[in-house]
């Protein structure tokens, strides 16, 4: 693994990598026509949750000073309500997307500073145990990514898919 220069991402780090793992682990096999379903019309579908993830890391990547844009943001930014009216990307194009933003954030990750981590940053929480800072911020994100992933392994098991493998592909370096 490759050595950050904050020890503060110590932890955020691996859980950032093994959250690449489970996330494509987790959609593993799952059909576009699959992801698109809802649960008595009361769920999101795992297009939303999917796509609710990849914004989080483009959020992650824009905090700690990486500007590249979510060509869908439009539909998932700050969590953004599923709406039957919005035209969604397919499964395989968030996969692109994802994979596009997980390398470049990654090395945003491993270069970002004590300083900027531990700089102010209003993130909504108002909560008076998180410190509204960017490391803060990271740690809500990968909070956040564990949530979604295990709401899209529940989708799996609800669909009927098996479920979720914790398999490792080393190949994937972020």
């Amino acid at each position: 693994m490759n050595t950050p220069a904050s020890k503060k991402l110590d932890i955020v780090i691996p859980a950032f990598r093994m959250h690449t793992q489970s996330f494509l682990n987790v959609l593993d096999g799952i059909t576009e026509e699959d992801a698109l379903k809802r649960i008595d019309g009361k769920t999101n579908h795992i297009i939303w949750m999917a796509g609710n993830l990849v914004n989080c890391r483009y959020g992650m990547a824009w905090v700690l000073g990486l500007r590249e844009e979510d060509p869908y943001s439009d539909l998932f930014f700050q969590g953004k309500a599923l709406s039957p009216e919005y035209n969604y990307p397919s499964l395989q194009a968030l996969k692109e997307s994802f994979h596009k933003i997980s390398a470049l954030l990654y090395e945003q990750l491993l270069q970002a500073p004590d300083e900027l981590l531990d700089s102010a940053f209003q993130f909504g929480m108002n909560v008076p145990f998180v410190p509204a800072t960017v490391l803060s911020f990271m740690g809500m994100c990968i909070g956040r990514e564990d949530y979604l992933c295990g709401q899209i392994g529940l989708m799996r098991k609800i669909l009927g898919y098996e479920g979720m493998k914790y398999d490792v592909n080393t190949n994937i370096p972020y």
